[in-house]
């Protein structure tokens, strides 16, 4: 995948990482969209850079995937790359037999992304050359006891990934996966875009625009800091670093 000219729609691209990735992607020359739910959060990122482009995504209702997916192609017909980046986490206590929160962790984080490939395969398959990129996480491979559906989904989302990768290897389609570490974002709250012990938001987007450039044709995009986690059972170490995330 060229890193310039292309036409790249985020998902969840007003706020975190979403935003920060449609920045630098936006600085490097490419027509950014970014998607999201929240009106105001994608006009105040819209604003700030101009020559951004918009549109409201409600990624947990699939009738609205498909309004949004046939407007997109028709607004934007050299869309070529799209990144899954929309997402929530949320805390459960599973003892209490509550559905609601990891039902929308469901909606949003899986079935959201795997909608809207499905609304967006035909059009990517259409191009001379294209990209899907998930977002999954650190947390995939090494569960927080405190998060349950969202380690779930995402580890659901890297095995997607890797099936859609091989689906797609004799096509012009290119598969990413990105695998953040704990990052310095909103996504569990105010207090974690300031806690010293996630990494700096801005160091892992430049970490992240660097290895996309040594890695042309797919593949995992594992910054150095979320290698514990990923590699945590191939190196023997699981235990160890399932006891670290999920102390007391």
């Amino acid at each position: 995948m060229n890193h310039t000219g292309n036409t790249i729609l985020i998902t969840g691209g007003g706020s975190g990482i979403g935003r920060a990735l449609a920045e630098a992607s936006h600085a490097a020359g490419n027509q950014i969209i970014i998607a999201g739910r929240r009106q105001d959060v994608l006009d105040e990122t819209v604003a700030a850079n101009p020559g951004m482009k918009s549109a409201l995504l409600d990624i947990a209702d699939a009738a609205d995937i498909r309004r949004f997916a046939a407007r997109l192609t028709a607004d934007f017909p050299a869309l070529n790359v799209v990144i899954h980046n929309a997402g929530i986490m949320r805390p459960e206590q599973l003892q209490a037999a509550a559905l609601d929160d990891a039902e929308a962790t469901v909606a949003t984080n899986l079935l959201g992304p795997i909608r809207l490939t499905a609304a967006l395969l035909p059009h990517l398959l259409a191009q001379p050359s294209a990209a899907i990129m998930t977002v999954s996480s650190g947390l995939a491979f090494v569960p927080m006891v405190l998060t349950p559906t969202y380690s779930a989904t995402k580890a659901a989302i890297h095995s997607y990934t890797q099936s859609l990768r091989h689906q797609l290897r004799n096509t012009g389609i290119e598969v990413f996966e990105l695998v953040p570490p704990y990052v310095q974002t909103e996504l569990m709250g105010p207090q974690q875009a300031s806690d010293p012990h996630a990494m700096p938001l801005q160091e892992f987007i430049d970490e992240t625009m660097s290895l996309l450039a040594q890695l042309p044709h797919g593949g995992e995009v594992l910054v150095e800091r979320v290698k514990p986690l990923r590699l945590a059972e191939a190196t023997g170490n699981y235990q160890a670093v399932f006891g670290q995330i999920n102390q007391g």
